[in-house]
């Protein structure tokens, strides 16, 4: 099993930099993806980014390429999400995720462990 925390969501206004964390307990190992998701109110929940634990790759959507960077820190056993230039679109309750990824990575059902979330709102 594999249990995973969020923290860090907010308020914040458009332009401004939150940074997510996700701690990770449990039995994991270096073929795990950890990902983060977000959903909005009445949205599908979307691929955000994914970090292989192993190999540190990574992989972005296109609508926060260069503004989000996923990062994992082995030591501490947890990935962070920082972003900056936050938008009003990026409004969302943002989840972190983690399994070994056979396929694709920015699919929900590639992952099958999830935490509660976390809310970040951003204001125009």
């Amino acid at each position: 099993q594999v249990q995973l925390v969020e923290s860090g969501g907010g308020l914040v206004q458009a332009g401004g930099s939150l940074r997510l964390s996700c701690v990770v307990s449990g039995r994991t190992d270096s073929r795990y993806y950890m990902a983060w998701f977000r959903q909005a109110p009445g949205e599908e929940r979307e691929f955000v980014a994914a970090v292989h634990w192993g190999t540190s790759t990574t992989y972005y959507a296109d609508s926060v390429k260069g503004r989000f960077a996923i990062s994992r820190d082995n030591a501490k056993n947890t990935v962070y999400l920082e972003m900056n230039s936050l938008k009003p679109q990026d409004t969302a309750a943002y989840y972190c995720a983690a399994d070994r990824v056979r396929l694709v990575v920015t699919t929900v059902e590639s992952y099958g462990y999830w935490g509660q979330g976390t809310q970040v709102t951003v204001s125009s």
